[in-house]
């Protein structure tokens, strides 16, 4: 009797890759949540709802999520075009430009905060000329998405751009020589290929703004009720070692975020399976 070979495979097995994964998203993932809602647990829930919904608590879940829905699209549109122009047009010296969209994952998150205040301050040189027309970008909401603006477009950029990259160009060769305009080939045959890609990288910018805390807290102001964040909020609670009340708003802070990514996930699902 001959025995059925297995076909070989560069981790030794299902069962040791499948342990090793769970051991490992165990202790980073599982066990430090659950502490979170452990430690939220010590609350009753009148403390825990009190907490939650303050007045000051509430509007930094407004700043935060709406800022960051902001910032995400803005990425979506404007990171598509610089993916765009990267993978479609040659350009005197691409290979710098290309390596300056990753320069916000490589740049501490504090020195980006400060770089950004210094340049859009009423005293900077893109702020000052905003100043002049009565604009201030900085210490105020629109510097929150300035900063994640700045941090989210490589997540939109580097999502995308592999996609143009192996779209066929023969497809828009041939819808344009059946007939269609320009825009009826991006709508029709270019959009249905990437709108995947572009949905996964609103999904990262929008979940790396919401978490977002070094880049912001310097060019925010971060005044309550009008441009404080949720981490600020938390980090607050810290420091008054009010620990079961940052883990509470935590736990909200990621009970939202998670509802959120499980709807754009969903809506990518979708998107693949009607395309194809």
């Amino acid at each position: 009797m001959s025995s059925k070979l297995k076909t070989p495979t560069i981790i030794p097995g299902f069962g040791f890759a499948l342990g090793f994964t769970i051991l490992y998203l165990t202790l980073i993932v599982i066990i430090p949540l659950s502490g979170l809602f452990i430690k939220t647990a010590s609350m009753d829930f009148h403390t825990f709802f009190s907490t939650v919904t303050a007045p000051r608590v509430v509007s930094a879940y407004k700043i935060s999520f709406g800022i960051s829905l902001i910032a995400a699209l803005i990425n979506v549109f404007f990171g598509f075009i610089v993916a765009w122009v990267l993978v479609r047009y040659k350009l005197p010296f691409k290979k710098i430009f290309d390596a300056m969209i990753d320069l916000p994952f490589a740049l501490p998150t504090a020195v980006a905060g400060i770089a950004l205040s210094a340049i859009y301050s009423e005293s900077g040189i893109i702020g000052s000329l905003f100043a002049h027309i009565g604009v201030k970008l900085s210490y105020n909401p629109a510097g929150i998405a300035i900063a994640l603006i700045f941090v989210g477009l490589p997540f939109i950029v580097r999502t995308v751009e592999p996609v143009l990259q192996d779209l066929d160009r023969e497809l828009e060769e041939a819808a344009a020589s059946l007939g269609a305009n320009r825009w009826q080939v991006f709508t029709k045959v270019i959009f249905p290929h990437i709108f995947p890609a572009l949905l996964t990288g609103f999904a990262m910018a929008f979940a790396r703004g919401l978490g977002e805390y070094g880049s912001v807290i310097f060019i925010a102001g971060n005044l309550p009720m009008v441009s404080e964040i949720v981490p600020l909020v938390i980090i607050t609670k810290l420091e008054q070692y009010d620990y079961a009340g940052a883990t509470a708003i935590a736990v909200t802070m990621l009970t939202g975020s998670f509802i959120l990514l499980m709807i754009i996930n969903f809506l990518q699902n979708f998107s693949t399976k009607a395309r194809c």
